[in-house]
C-alpha cells in the first residue's frame, strides 16, 4: 500500500470516528498516539490529518496538536446557504447538460442508498447519501461548481450527520432523491428545483433542531454539576 493510499485509509477511519462521536468537537488529535494506535508511521498520519483539515473536520494549530473542528450554528447556517445555492444551480445545469451516463450514475447512487439503507450503519448510510449529492452536482458538467460544492459539503459533514441521525427520515429522503433523478431525466429544472428546495429545507430544520438539542443537553449537564 502506498503512503498516499494509506493516508486516505487513515483519513477515512478518523473521519468515521468523528462522525460516530468517538472524536467529538474540540478533541485533540495527537499525531504520535494515533499513529501508534493504528500501527502506522507518523508521515501518513500527518497527511491524513491534513486531508481532514482541508475538509474542515480538523483545525490545525501552530506548535500544538490539531483539534476536531467545532462549528457554531451561525457558521453552519452560512455554509448551508452557500451549499443550497450551489446545488440549486447544479440541478438546473444537470437538467440541461447531463448525459445518459451521468443520469445512470446518479440513478445508481440513488438506488444503492435505497437498497442498502436498512443493511448498513448510520455512517455508511450517510456516506452513500453524500455520494448521491456529489453525483448530482457532477452531472452539471461544471468543474468549478463541483469543486466548490465538495468543499462546502465536507465542511457540513459533521453537523449534517449529527442533525439527521436521530430523525426518522428514510421514506422522505429516498422519495426526494428518486424525484430529483426523475426531474433530471425529464429535463425539468422547475421540478428539480422544487424537490431540491424541499430537501434542503429539511436539512435546515434538522440542523437547527440539533443545535437546540445540544444546547439543552449542555445546560442540563451544567445544572447537574
Amino acid at each position: 500500500m502506498t503512503e498516499e493510499i494509506l493516508a486516505e485509509s487513515i483519513a477515512l477511519r478518523l473521519r468515521r470516528d468523528i462522525l460516530r462521536g468517538k472524536l467529538v468537537p474540540g478533541t485533540s488529535i495527537k499525531e504520535r498516539d494515533n499513529a501508534a494506535e493504528m500501527g502506522v508511521s507518523r508521515t501518513p498520519m500527518r497527511e491524513a490529518i491534513r486531508i481532514l483539515a482541508n475538509e474542515g473536520l480538523v483545525q490545525l494549530r501552530p506548535s500544538r496538536s490539531p483539534i476536531v473542528t467545532q462549528l457554531s450554528l451561525n457558521e453552519v447556517v452560512s455554509f448551508i446557504e452557500v451549499l443550497s445555492a450551489l446545488e440549486m444551480l447544479a440541478v438546473t445545469l444537470a437538467c440541461e447538460r447531463a448525459t445518459k451516463i451521468d443520469i445512470a450514475h446518479v440513478r445508481g447512487a440513488e438506488r444503492k442508498l435505497a437498497t442498502q439503507y436498512d443493511r448498513i450503519d448510520q455512517v455508511e448510510r450517510f456516506e452513500l447519501d453524500m455520494d448521491f449529492h456529489i453525483a448530482l452536482t457532477r452531472a452539471s458538467h461544471n468543474q468549478a461548481l463541483s469543486d466548490t460544492h465538495m468543499s462546502y459539503l465536507r465542511r457540513l459533514w459533521y453537523a449534517r450527520f449529527q442533525s439527521a441521525r436521530n430523525r426518522h427520515t428514510k421514506d422522505r429522503v429516498l422519495q426526494q432523491h428518486a424525484a430529483l433523478v426523475d426531474a433530471i431525466e425529464r429535463r425539468d429544472p422547475t421540478m428539480a428545483q422544487t424537490e431540491l428546495s424541499s430537501h434542503l429545507e429539511n436539512l435546515r430544520i434538522n440542523v437547527h433542531a440539533y443545535f437546540e438539542r445540544a444546547e439543552r443537553e449542555q445546560l442540563q449537564l451544567k445544572n447537574s454539576a
